[in-house]
């Protein structure tokens, strides 16, 4: 699932920030993940959780964030964006992304951190606080996905997104050589196997799909999309059909079940009611099973976080968030 690229929102958030502070960790089986620090050294810090899977971060992601009151870090997870892997699919599940989480925050000497991610990254942010909970001071969640059958079938089977959005659906099935009322998954991963035209042409194809779904479901005057590059639209698809087959390799339920492990961390929920990629029934879901979080529904939003509506309660969320975190960890510091 997408993160989408701030557009309608940038006159809303803080302005851009280089980072101070970068590199690549080597977490083993081949997988180098890039990090990169922004914002103030001395401040607490805050995760960026990109989406996908297969997707990368952005510069614009770290404005999400006042600089002054976070330390901002960011990573590419294993074969995306600017990490490095050996074999993109090799040792690449749910399990190492979150260790992968885990050795960057102790690599990086951060005791508590809050956590922000949008549809896949929401993913990664709650399974990585169900884990380790102890280690994350909130969380903020933009797109709940929970990474259920029902949300699966919802994205990729014919009578979900696909049933609101024929036209879309069938160019994804084409692409993929499969009928429509077929198993796209198992077509995709069958034309993505070599190096050729028809396989970058399916891979061009998956990352069309949610950006055509968000075309759909917005109410705002679009920004044109961005062009992504072959080898980068391969990486996306590859990963994206290597963890959907695999029911995102977490156990059925699971985030719903182990919710109640987060009822002593704030929250925040932020969910487009028109979202057509994450609908809003799991979000809803969540809150009902983690009623601590505050939720909050945009009427007119979709799955893009660049709406305003979603973006004015994301950046609250964070200023919020700087509050409580600078109190509770009894942070002090000089502004720059």
């Amino acid at each position: 699932m997408l993160t989408h690229s701030p557009s309608n929102a940038w006159p809303l958030m803080f302005p851009p920030h280089q980072a101070y502070d970068a590199g690549w960790l080597d977490v083993g089986d081949g997988h180098q993940i890039h990090w990169a620090l922004s914002g103030h050294p001395g401040a607490p810090t805050a995760l960026f959780i990109h989406g996908g899977p297969g997707a990368s971060g952005t510069a614009a992601d770290r404005r999400w964030f006042n600089p002054q009151q976070w330390r901002v870090l960011s990573f590419d997870q294993r074969g995306c964006g600017q990490s490095r892997a050996q074999d993109l699919l090799h040792a690449n599940t749910t399990a190492h992304l979150l260790a992968d989480m885990e050795a960057l925050r102790q690599h990086l000497g951060v005791k508590r951190w809050l956590l922000f991610g949008g549809s896949w990254g929401a993913t990664l942010a709650l399974a990585y606080a169900q884990a380790h909970p102890q280690r994350v001071s909130g969380l903020v969640l933009r797109g709940v996905f929970t990474a259920t059958r029902t949300e699966t079938c919802w994205l990729y089977g014919p009578r979900g997104a696909a049933a609101r959005h024929p036209q879309a659906w069938q160019r994804l099935c084409t692409a993929a050589g499969s009928d429509p009322k077929a198993n796209v998954l198992d077509a995709m991963h069958q034309r993505l196997q070599s190096n050729d035209q028809v396989a970058l042409t399916a891979a061009h194809a998956w990352w069309a799909w949610e950006h055509d779904l968000m075309d759909a479901e917005s109410l705002l005057a679009h920004a044109p999309r961005a062009i992504v590059d072959d080898a980068h639209a391969m990486a996306w698809a590859r990963i994206g059909v290597h963890y959907a087959r695999a029911a995102w390799f977490l156990d059925e339920g699971q985030l719903l079940a182990h919710a109640t492990r987060l009822h002593a961390i704030p929250g925040v929920i932020v969910q487009g009611q028109r979202d057509l990629i994450t609908p809003a029934s799991a979000a809803r879901a969540l809150h009902a099973a983690w009623p601590q979080a505050q939720l909050f529904e945009v009427a007119s939003a979709g799955h893009a976080s660049s709406h305003p509506g979603m973006a004015r309660h994301l950046i609250h969320a964070t200023e919020t968030m700087a509050a409580t975190a600078e109190e509770t960890q009894h942070v002090r510091f000089q502004t720059a």
